[in-house]
């Protein structure tokens, strides 16, 4: 995922636009078609680019496939070191991030989930590169939230028995879960009720009590 970025940065302003408008078409595309119904004439023909500037940005459709899971685990990424979640390291801020994720499934009345979750869905079992492609995007995930909790284990936020890793997988294992639920009933109480549990688990190990449960 690092050489994508590093290729990323030496484009013009102009290409880095073109490749991120053709790697969100072709995200959709797999998304909705699967990477057997997804071939690369359609991402050219839906991105409007030609044939030409494919090749320019993508050598081959294997990837092409690499570089949507590495630029849609970015996004998602980004989206959870947001500066008003700061290192997601406070109670406050994990109440925040689980409301925020609420409140984004509701704006959008509940249709799509996590989009790297629904493309891990998707490509996991499509080969062993592909699988740790997106393994490494959620690793990714897991050691921003593993960060937060080990930053407030040692400022005394959380018990010293309590468990980063674990705690991380619980925070990370609960949103997509619960957007999985939440995509497919239309509803946004599975996921406002796994955040609230999850959060309160972490909570559960604070070594003075913490405030108020989120409530969203």
């Amino acid at each position: 995922m690092a050489d994508a970025t590093t290729a990323s940065r030496k484009l013009t302003a102009k290409g880095r636009a073109t490749r991120a408008r053709i790697l969100g078409v072709a995200a959709d595309l797999i998304l909705e078609n699967g990477i057997a119904g997804t071939q690369i004439d359609d991402v050219r023909r839906a991105a409007g680019v030609s044939g030409s500037q494919m090749t320019h940005y993508f050598r081959d459709k294997q990837n092409l496939v690499e570089e949507v899971i590495s630029w849609q685990a970015q996004a998602t990424l980004d989206d959870h070191t947001q500066p008003r979640l700061g290192n997601l390291d406070s109670f406050e801020s994990l109440r925040l991030w689980a409301h925020l994720v609420v409140e984004r499934q509701k704006a959008v009345e509940c249709r799509g989930g996590c989009r790297f979750g629904s493309l891990a869905g998707q490509l996991v079992e499509s080969g062993p590169d592909i699988r740790s492609e997106l393994a490494e995007g959620f690793e990714q995930l897991l050691a921003v939230f593993r960060k937060g909790m080990l930053a407030m284990r040692d400022r005394g936020d959380l018990r010293p028995d309590a468990d980063p890793e674990a705690l991380s997988h619980v925070l990370l294992g609960a949103m997509q879960g619960g957007m999985l639920l939440t995509q497919t009933l239309r509803r946004v109480e599975p996921l406002r009720d796994a955040l609230r549990n999850a959060v309160a688990r972490v909570e559960s190990f604070a070594a003075t009590a913490p405030g108020e449960a989120l409530s969203a």
